[in-house]
């Protein structure tokens, strides 16, 4: 039942952060440098085989009935309506189809995603995770779901929590839905493009150090992938929401709520 999304802002290019755009301070916009040519030089080729693969037609129509009910029932009431909301890394665009807000804005590197997004919903194709189309305190909330272990290294995952905060107007807030390693350990690595672990502590750390405050957190929330063989129908996942034991015995994946202090300019 758990809904990872493919997203191509990272994996889906022949890029990646150069680390050293983390030690630049956070109004630095990250180099971005390209793989070496010996490895190939047919990436999105490749990585658009991977994730039809990981995803089929059938898996994308479960998860997004799983979406529509767990946007509903649970993320929306995090989200103001009169807010702009960004989705990063939008991938399928499973949470910003369903969610309501005055704007809503997709980020993803793969060009076909515009293709999925719904009515009303504003796609940005971008590789460039500066987040330079958006200007500074202009976010109301925004949503990260399965995305920061897919990150170059732990500095890469810190440069984009700044740059987020930065985006963020004060009182804003950042919603992560992310796979707990702590949790999951024999399995966290089972996708190839996972590189940086990441547990509940870490994130909070993470969080903290780039000046979050922690409003909300869910260590274990959903189960570690949508490959779960736990059926998918619309009530399920609504009791399954609102019946705590069962998240505590099967959630693999961590629900944390961060705020920008109404206080900060950063």
């Amino acid at each position: 039942m758990a809904v990872p999304k493919a997203s191509g802002i990272v994996a889906g290019n022949a890029r990646i952060i150069d680390r050293a755009s983390a030690d630049r301070g956070h109004d630095a916009k990250p180099h971005m440098v390209d793989h070496p040519a010996s490895a190939t030089d047919d990436w999105a080729a490749i990585l658009e085989r991977l994730y039809q693969r990981r995803f089929s037609a059938e898996d994308l129509a479960e998860m997004r009935v799983v979406w529509r009910v767990l946007v509903r029932s649970f993320l929306q009431r995090r989200i103001r309506h009169e807010a702009t909301v960004v989705d990063l890394g939008a991938g399928a665009c499973l949470f910003i189809n369903e969610v309501r807000a005055a704007r809503r804005i997709a980020l993803d590197a793969n060009p076909g995603f515009r293709g999925l997004a719904g009515a009303g919903v504003e796609t940005v194709v971008t590789t460039d995770l500066s987040l330079r189309e958006l200007p500074d305190g202009s976010v109301g909330h925004f949503f990260v779901s399965n995305f920061l272990e897919h990150l170059p290294d732990f500095l890469a995952v810190l440069d984009l929590l700044a740059r987020i905060h930065g985006k963020l107007e004060p009182g804003g807030s950042l919603l992560i839905l992310q796979p707990n390693f702590r949790l999951a350990p024999r399995r966290y690595f089972n996708f190839i493009d996972h590189r940086v672990i990441l547990t509940d502590v870490s994130l909070v750390e993470a969080l903290e150090a780039v000046g979050f405050e922690i409003r909300e957190l869910r260590a274990r929330f959903l189960p570690f992938t949508s490959k779960s063989s736990l059926p998918k129908w619309g009530w399920l996942v609504s009791l399954y929401l609102r019946f705590r034991p069962a998240q505590w015995l099967l959630g693999k994946q961590t629900f944390l709520v961060a705020v920008k202090p109404a206080g900060a300019h950063r």
